[in-house]
């Protein structure tokens, strides 16, 4: 009887030890879920300012983007700097010269760079993977979109505008040298003429513009090399392409909607009358053909697996 009983309460005893040992389990599991449970909510809740200060760390952490951002600025005004330092107005000579253009030639230049770091931006976290940690982060695909688009236009329009005010100041200081002088009816190049102060600002508009299409195409493609390549094709086969165009109508026609031709019209403060489109209608042109871009952008990769 004594064995019988103790053998029962040995029996009891390992059976309540392996109960708690389920429930501890239980309870360590069901901590668990809900610790990931909130996780995921808190990661769903966040904001625009959460997905920007996590861009910002990712680009500020990488030394990439600053150089290509003085890249911007340094090769704008070198080419700009070029232009206006080969160019001459000999006298007794009509020359049918823009200056404040002939200031802003290294935009031409520069919106490669622009075009090369907005690609970036979103394609090296393809190229490495990182963009699966990133929607795992942030499960709200359209806030990173967002919060990248953001942050390159901001850090476009501070070099464009480094770019475009050296640009400017080279210009003002050389082309009067030049023979590019009131005296023979040239407008001086700089911000107090109100076309050069438009032309200044539309061209760092410009740039930020390059900059929201070539991550639009970005967002489409997916791969550096051939993101980059498309970005360049807009920005120089469609121009080089318009020169094959031997009918004056139909080249007018696509000078209007084709996206570099027409914004950067923008520049122009002379002959404002033969254009093919207005500066300012020239600029929406481009706005257009970047909001398509990001549009088209966003539905692929919002609806595309990473």
């Amino acid at each position: 009887m004594s064995e019988v009983a103790a053998s029962g309460m040995q029996g009891m005893s390992e059976l309540t030890a392996s109960g708690r040992h389920k429930m501890s389990t239980t309870v360590r599991e069901n901590r668990t879920e809900q610790t990931a449970a909130r996780a995921t909510a808190a990661a769903r809740g966040a904001g625009i300012l959460d997905a920007l200060h996590a861009e910002w760390t990712k680009l500020r952490t990488v030394s990439g983007p600053a150089w290509l951002l003085l890249g911007i600025a340094a090769l704008t005004i070198g080419v700009g700097a070029a232009a206006a330092g080969v160019t001459r107005c000999p006298a007794g000579m009509q020359c049918a010269v823009d200056p404040t253009k002939l200031s802003l030639t290294g935009i031409q230049f520069g919106q490669a760079v622009v075009a090369i770091l907005a690609v970036l931006t979103i394609c090296n976290e393809y190229s490495t993977g990182l963009i699966r940690i990133t929607f795992t982060a942030m499960p709200r695909r359209e806030l990173v979109y967002a919060a990248k688009a953001i942050l390159v236009t901001g850090l476009v329009l501070v070099a464009g505008a480094v770019a475009v005010f050296g640009s400017v100041l080279a210009g003002h200081l050389i082309l009067p040298g030049h023979g590019f002088t009131a005296a023979r009816g040239f407008h001086d190049v700089w911000f107090s003429y109100g076309p050069t102060l438009r032309a200044a600002a539309g061209s760092v508009l410009y740039l930020s513009l390059i900059a929201l299409l070539s991550l639009g195409i970005a967002a489409i493609i997916r791969d550096s090399a051939v993101s980059i390549g498309a970005a360049l094709a807009v920005l120089y086969i469609f121009p080089i392409a318009l020169a094959f165009v031997t009918n004056a109508t139909w080249q007018h026609r696509l000078e209007h909607w084709t996206p570099t031709n027409a914004g950067l019209t923008i520049e122009d403060t002379t002959g404002l009358h033969g254009l093919a489109v207005s500066p300012w209608g020239g600029l929406g042109v481009l706005a257009i053909w970047a909001g398509a871009a990001l549009l088209l952008g966003g539905l692929v990769l919002r609806f595309r697996d990473a």
